[in-house]
């Protein structure tokens, strides 16, 4: 059941375009063809992007945030090293997001996707389909089970390798809040030699990718724990008569 609450309002806060990644970096070829080819245009935000979308748990299945079963036939699991991921979704000013729909999609153990466009030789886990999804709760918390993504090799530079990652995607109180993005795990070596994870210009918003190893929450003889928040953009203050919004 979803309590009643006040929504919240204001415009959100402008993007800080100096901590996101250029949408030309050279080194990552393919934003070379995908990056505008004309400068930005600002405009208001238009109602449907500042409200909505509104979620219930009754979309959610039983196992919908537990990847290790949620594909896999009775009696068995997904191959790898189980894992728990957790956090919290919170605005810029540090308040909890409720409600939101968070869906997390990943390769396999081996570094392999179950889609049709994977070539890599890595072979697929047929217990294991890579993706779940969840809705926060009223703290703005969340918890996937999963195993592991593999590194995998994609055709970037001669030798290039992605580092483990899960993709989230979270849609937040409005559509301007929705929010694409990866995460990756403490101490892994390929992060820093990654063509896509060296785009962002400043380290501290890459490092905020990264989830850290959390042992008080590793399940004994089970499971590991990595701690991720979720940060989505926050709204200005509510205008009052004595003052300019945001001030």
């Amino acid at each position: 059941m979803i309590p009643n609450r006040p929504p919240v309002g204001g415009a959100y806060y402008p993007r800080d375009l100096l901590v996101h990644p250029p949408a030309y970096a050279p080194t990552y070829k393919t934003s070379i063809l995908r990056s505008p080819q004309k400068a930005r245009i600002g405009i208001d935000g238009s109602l449907s992007e500042t409200t909505g979308p509104v979620f219930g748990h009754n979309i959610l299945g039983e196992l919908d945030n537990d990847m290790v079963l949620n594909y896999a036939a009775p009696g068995e699991s997904a191959i790898g090293e189980r894992t728990i991921v957790y956090g919290r979704v919170m605005d810029q000013d540090g308040r909890p997001v409720p409600n939101v729909l968070v869906e997390a999609w990943q390769a396999n153990a081996g570094g392999r996707y179950r889609h049709k466009k994977d070539g890599y030789f890595a072979p697929l886990d047929p217990n294991f389909g890579g993706c779940g999804r969840t809705i926060t709760r009223e703290d703005g918390s969340y918890e996937f089970r999963t195993v592991r993504p593999g590194a995998y090799p994609w055709p970037n530079g001669v030798n290039d390798w992605r580092p483990a990652h899960i993709h989230f995607s979270v849609f937040g109180d409005g559509f301007a809040q929705r929010l694409i993005t990866q995460m990756y795990f403490e101490g892994d070596p390929l992060i820093p030699l990654c063509p896509i994870a060296q785009t962002i210009p400043d380290k501290d918003a890459l490092d905020r990718l990264i989830a850290r190893y959390d042992p008080a929450r590793t399940i004994p003889m089970d499971a590991r724990a990595y701690h991720f928040d979720i940060v989505l953009r926050g709204r200005r203050a509510t205008f009052f008569e004595n003052r300019k919004e945001g001030l």
